[in-house]
Parts: C-alpha cells; sequence; structure tokens
C-alpha cells in the first residue's frame, strides 16, 4: 500500500465536532448543565443554563507514568 491509499480522517473528525455540537445544543435546549474545563488553571466547573458557574473540581497533573514515585 501505499501512503496515497490511506484514506483521511477527516469524516470522522466533522462528524464528532457535529454530534458534539448538537449534544451542546441539546443540554442548552433542555436547559442541562454542561461540563467545562480550563486548561490553563486545571479546573473543572458546571456551566448552568441560568449562567452562573460551580466548581466541580481540579484535575489532577501526574506525569508521565515512568516518572511517577510511588
Amino acid at each position: 500500500m501505499m501512503a496515497s491509499d490511506i484514506p483521511s480522517d477527516s469524516v470522522v473528525v466533522r462528524n464528532a465536532r457535529l454530534a458534539v455540537a448538537a449534544e451542546l445544543k441539546k443540554k442548552r435546549v433542555l436547559n442541562q448543565p454542561i461540563a467545562r474545563f480550563d486548561p490553563k488553571t486545571g479546573k473543572i466547573y458546571m456551566e448552568h443554563s441560568d449562567g452562573s458557574i460551580t466548581d466541580v473540581g481540579k484535575a489532577m497533573r501526574r506525569g508521565r507514568y515512568s516518572e511517577r514515585r510511588k
């Protein structure tokens, strides 16, 4: 097989993005909270339909498995 015979995964990526967008739209219509993650601070929070934000927790920083201390 040549490299040109390998199909692109752009179709899968496009469909995944459409599925996420549809789910977020459904949650907004049903007034359900949406979980968000802030990569800069590492905080996880819930964003409610009324605009309020509830802090849920913080992501763990573990590093690489080979570098962890036991």
